[in-house]
Parts: C-alpha cells; structure tokens; sequence
C-alpha cells in the first residue's frame, strides 16, 4: 500500500523528522488559500501521484506568489504525467501538495527496505540526492551504499560513507527506522533528504509503502486504500487478498509471491514477451479470492495467453491456486491458453484438477521452458 506524499510526510513528522511546511489541494482555489497558511518566500506544487519521476516529466512546480499557485494548480490538475514508472498511459494528477520551497545546501539519498536474505532493515544511502538520482545511481553503482541493520552495523558508519555526519541527521534517520519499524513498511524513501542552507536537515520528499499483509495491525490505515487512486482492476485485486498492477502486455501472469512473481516478469521480457500484469498471491487469498484474480485476466481483451508459474508451500499450496483457475475458466465464457508450472506442495494434484477441470492447459515442469512456451503462444494468438 502506497501512501501519497502529503500522508508520507505526516507520518514521518510524527515521529520527529523535519518536514517543509505544507497543504494539500484539489482545486486552484485551496491551493491559493493554502500559501496563507504556509510560512514561506516562495512555493512548490507538486503533483500527488503514486510513481516516481514526477519531476522529470514536469510534476513539479516553483511559484513565488500565491497567484503563481493558484496558476501551477490549474494546469497540473486534470493532466496525465507519464514517467519512467507509470507506463504508457500515464497518471492524472487529481490533488496536489503546496509547500514551502527550501533553499537546499546539499541533497542526499535516503531509503529503508528489507534485506531479502536477513529480513532485517536495509539502509541504503548516497551523496547523490535529487530527482536525477536513479539516473546517476545506474550509471555509477559506486554513489550507492547499503548495509542490513541486524545489530552487526552502525547506522552512522553508513551514512558516514554518504557523506552524513551532523549528529542532526543522524537522528532524523534514526527516527525514520523507528517509523519504518513501528507502522511495517516495506518501503521508506526519502530524496532528497537535504541540509537546508540555515542548517536544518529535513525531508524534502517522502514515498512510504506499507506491508498490506501487516494492515490487521494497522486499523489506522484502513482508509488509504481508498485515497490510493487504484485502478478498478487493482482495487477489485486488492479486496481479494491479491496484489495487482495492470501492465500494457498481452501475457496473463498469475503467480504467488512478489519475488516470483518480479523474477517471472523479468524472465517473460528477457524472452521478448510482454506482460499483461503483475500479480502476487497473498498466503491469506483462497481458492474464490483468486478466482477473482484469474478473471481479471480473462476479461481484458489484451491479454491472449495465462502463464501459471506456482510454487506452492506454506498456506498457499498448489491446490488452492488450481481450483482458482478452474473456477475462474467455469464461470467464463473466454478459453484463452495456460500454460502451466506447478511445483512445490500439491503439485501433482493441482496439474490434476487443471486437467479434470477441461481448463485448456499445457503443463511444463521447468520454469524457464513455460516461460518460452508462453511467450510463443500469446506472440502468434
């Protein structure tokens, strides 16, 4: 679950970091009312959507007058901003965040997420903040610094090698892996993360994703779904315990697991296909709630082939997502190609329901084949 900016920043001031003064707006006129409430010489609009690289493609805005404000609303809202991250289609900008615009020393590159082999925080920090990081940090692996904080690692040595070292913004860091830690994110990013030149360190821009599988910990975020400026698709997902990004592809990918399911992406694209989606099956989801999932591929017109790619163990076995799909394929009238690697528990019985159940299938047992063979069937529908 993704939280806007402006939900982002509240958060983090919550527990101590220092952000610009700011409001949030959906029209022209409460963007103008707002700089009344902003202590500021000069003001940002910035464009409240949920990809990144929003001020590259012109998202953001610098205005010295309230009047500028209201102008910098009025052509960014109702407008469609496509980035590196939003695909083809882009994004429409429905609120905006008005905010003091800060006169920056030096801008630095800040993010928690979680080590995959340690499932500890992983702090990654850089001398190279701003909006053109992700550029430099591709070009130059070395502007990047990492490291797992499983009590083995000091925060300060880390941020130390990005150039960090004001006793100030190290305890803006640390607060921010408290709120990391507390509220079970999965992402905090901030950048920049920027000495203002009166000397205060703050978060210039903020982006959190909290873990939706961790939400019955968290009632109080159970309105930000809402707030999320989901596609119907996804919301529709979401409510069925499956996490759901519509792709711009032709290849159905149903699969369990944000690890796999990214790594089977990547491997249909390595093969020259073209994913219609990405999907993750939550271990809460059952044999109906992926049923859901499975038609959501079948109604969209695009999508000319399923790849199944199920690795089942724990609560999620490869039974429950077989009776999924047949389920799926009963209710439909559209018999678009499976093409189907099961492995793990249940295996053996899910390629049985598969083929008990009349769902037009083909099943291959090594991944990379069924990726392939996938692949040459939505290519040549």
């Amino acid at each position: 679950m993704l939280l806007a900016e402006y939900k982002s920043k509240e958060l983090l001031a919550q527990y101590g970091l220092n952000v610009p003064a700011g409001r949030r707006a959906t029209t022209p006129e409460e963007a103008e009312a707002a700089c009344g409430k902003i202590d500021a010489r000069k003001y940002v609009v910035k464009a409240q959507i949920a990809a990144g690289g929003r001020g590259l493609a012109g998202g953001i805005k610098f205005a010295a007058t309230p009047s500028s404000v209201f102008d910098e609303t009025a052509k960014l809202l109702g407008t469609k901003l496509v980035t590196e991250q939003t695909g083809r289609e882009g994004e429409t900008v429905n609120t905006v965040y008005v905010e003091a615009a800060e006169d920056l020393e030096s801008q630095h590159f800040i993010a928690l997420t979680l080590d995959p082999s340690t499932g500890a925080p992983l702090l990654i920090a850089s001398s190279q903040g701003g909006v053109e990081f992700e550029q430099r940090a591709r070009m130059d692996e070395g502007v990047v610094n990492s490291a797992a904080l499983d009590g083995s690692t000091n925060i300060s040595d880390v941020l130390a090698k990005a150039g960090i070292s004001e006793t100030d913004a190290i305890s803006q860091v640390e607060a921010a892996l408290k709120a990391f830690n507390d509220n079970d994110m999965t992402l905090l990013e901030i950048n920049p993360f920027a000495k203002t030149k009166d000397g205060r360190w703050m978060a210039i821009d903020a982006k959190i994703a909290l873990d939706p599988s961790a939400a019955f910990r968290h009632p109080e975020f159970e309105s930000i779904l809402e707030d999320q400026g989901l596609s119907t698709e996804e919301a529709e997902a979401q409510e069925s315990n499956i996490n759901f990004v519509k792709l711009d592809g032709d290849l159905g990918v149903i699969v369990n697991g944000a690890g796999l399911g990214l790594a089977t992406n990547d491997m249909i694209i390595d093969t020259n296909g073209r994913p219609a989606n990405f999907m993750d099956i939550r271990t809460t989801a059952t044999s109906f709630d992926i049923a859901k999932g499975v038609e959501l591929l079948l109604k969209d017109a695009r999508v000319k082939a399923i790849l199944l790619n199920v690795h089942g163990g724990g609560m999620t076995v490869c039974d429950t997502v077989a009776e999924g799909v047949a389920f799926a394929y009963q209710r439909s009238d559209r018999k678009i190609p499976v093409v189907s690697r099961l492995a793990g528990v249940n295996a053996d019985w899910g390629n049985q329901i598969l083929k008990d159940r009349k769902v037009p299938v083909e099943q291959i047992p090594d991944m990379k084949t069924a990726v392939s063979r996938a692949v040459s069937i939505a290519g040549g529908a």
